[in-house]
């Protein structure tokens, strides 16, 4: 933010209503309360965040959402709702309908309410990170537990297998590899300027806010469902 500039925190959730993976997973109940309320409840007790917008198809969650005292930007586009839809897209729709009511947005938080394992503290330090380092985009990673350079392999043009990417000399342990991070789908913060102008997450300079593998999980299938709950209960209840 530039000297003189209000500033003004966007924090958003995009919670599409249909999921191959796991039938209505956004609104679905776990340790106590839907899975997007977990999200939403870390935005609206969040001191830096202005404002909460949710983007869905889904006239229920939105609904409740506007209850909770989000935004109203009305329901996200049919082209923005199907699985094919790119969350980048998503993100410059809500980015431009909340601006038209709030005016100029300094920073767009993003959170995944698929990961509901994220503290609090996680939103202060991604947020934290990209006021002290300006760059175009924070996004959550964590260590990856395979690694490309060591025990990530893939059938090369001989039928063999391969190190996906092999290095000279060849790594023999898994120390010797050089870091690799998971992207994990929970915590973003994007430069406004940046979401307009790019076509694509990695297009500018984006940096890594590298959180506990722990808390990275992200519900995909229902086996990952009944890991989350079985690790949310165990935290919280």
């Amino acid at each position: 933010t530039t000297k003189g500039e209000p500033n003004m925190i966007l924090g958003h959730i995009g919670a599409r209503k249909g999921s191959k993976g796991v039938v209505g997973k956004n609104f679905r109940p776990i340790a106590g309360k839907p899975l997007i309320d977990w999200s939403l409840d870390q935005l609206f007790r969040n001191k830096n965040v202005d404002a909460v917008v949710i983007s869905t198809d889904d006239p229920e969650i939105y609904e409740h959402g506007l209850k909770r005292g989000a935004l109203d930007i009305g329901l996200r586009p049919e082209k923005l709702a199907t699985d094919g839809a790119s969350k980048w897209n998503v993100w410059q729709h809500s980015l431009d309908a909340a601006e038209a009511k709030l005016g100029t947005v300094s920073a767009f938080l993003d959170l995944d309410c698929t990961s509901p394992l994220r503290e609090d503290a996680d939103i202060d330090d991604a947020l934290a990170l990209f006021q002290s380092q300006a760059p175009d985009m924070v996004m959550s990673c964590c260590d990856a537990r395979k690694n490309p350079y060591f025990n990530l392999v893939e059938v090369g043009e001989t039928g063999s297998l391969q190190v996906s990417k092999p290095l000279p000399g060849n790594v023999v342990a898994r120390q010797q590899a050089p870091t690799v991070y998971e992207h994990a789908a929970s915590t973003y913060v994007v430069a406004p300027s940046y979401l307009r102008s790019a076509g694509f997450l990695y297009e500018g300079h984006v940096i890594p806010y590298v959180m506990p593998t722990e808390r990275c999980l992200d519900i995909d299938t229902e086996f990952d469902f009944k890991i989350v709950e079985f690790l949310m209960k165990e935290k919280y209840q």
